[in-house]
């Protein structure tokens, strides 16, 4: 997976220490109500479309940017769905992050769906009844996006 610049020469001075970064889900959906996926290169396995905000940008441009940067496909972030901190992740090289993610319904407005960077393997629509294997965390994104309940976070733990 590619590593924005601004990570890169943050981390010079941070190690491998836990940094929380913000982070962005796209649950993208084309005319026929199929939901757009990418197959990861780095686990080969089918997820949503997602990625870091760059400084300064703002959380519905990042699903944007990443959605057309991965898979050509144009498209417009019509909602937050969920927000919430994913559990940390240590990488092969020991750097530590903890996700703060806000995923986004979005609808496509354009493009053909395609293999657009290093990050996928394979991209495609699939009918939310046929869906290949997914993350829970993935298929509750999905199912969030499908209702019209408020935005999902997590509650606060009891004071």
């Amino acid at each position: 997976m590619a590593i924005p610049d601004f990570l890169r020469e943050l981390r010079v001075t941070a190690g491998t220490q836990l940094l929380l970064l913000p982070g962005v889900t796209a649950v993208v959906f084309d005319d026929e109500g199929r939901v757009l996926l990418g197959r990861r290169s780095d686990t080969g396995k089918w997820s949503l479309i997602g990625g870091i905000c760059e400084p300064g940008e703002q959380p519905a441009a990042t699903a944007e940017r990443e959605v057309y940067e991965e898979t050509a496909v144009h498209c417009v972030a019509e909602r937050v769905v969920l927000t919430e901190a994913l559990e940390p992740v240590q990488y092969a090289n020991g750097d530590r992050c903890q996700f703060l993610d806000v995923t986004f319904r979005c609808r496509a407005t354009g493009g053909e769906a395609c293999v657009n960077d290093d990050e996928s393997l394979e991209v495609d629509w699939f009918p939310v009844d046929a869906l290949p294997p997914l993350s829970e965390g993935s298929l509750f994104r999905i199912k969030q996006s499908l209702t019209d309940e408020p935005t999902w976070f997590a509650p606060t733990a009891p004071q």
